[in-house]
């Protein structure tokens, strides 16, 4: 079966830090795209950061400089590292392939969650 499962979640206080990751099974994670995708309650899933398969990040305005994604091929898993969190950080936080393995952002029953108290 193919799927991912993100973890490492949790609640901090503002200024904290976190590691999410994703890992993948039923497939090479290796180089292909993935992105990070959060949803807080009430707003729409929204792109925190992705990687391309020439290995290109991109972070949204909102978390540059701040947020920091990176890969370990021998455990099949990518890291998401949140550094610095804000309050407007909180959500859940979801990971997604965006390559010949296609699993969308946001899926219902997945993800990990983020509580950046203040």
């Amino acid at each position: 079966e193919v799927q991912l499962v993100e973890s490492g979640g949790g609640s901090v206080q503002a200024g904290g830090s976190l590691i999410l990751s994703c890992t993948a099974s039923g497939f090479t994670f290796d180089n292909s795209p993935m992105g990070w995708y959060r949803q807080a309650p009430g707003n729409e899933c929204e792109l925190v950061s992705s990687v391309s398969k020439d290995g290109t990040p991109y972070y949204a305005e909102s978390v540059k400089g701040r947020f920091a994604i990176s890969h370990d091929n021998a455990q099949n898993t990518k890291y998401l590292h949140m550094n610095s969190l804000k309050p407007e950080d909180t959500a859940v936080y979801y990971c997604a392939a965006l390559g010949r393995v296609y699993l969308g952002p946001c899926r219902r029953g997945q993800g990990t969650p983020v509580n950046v108290s203040s």
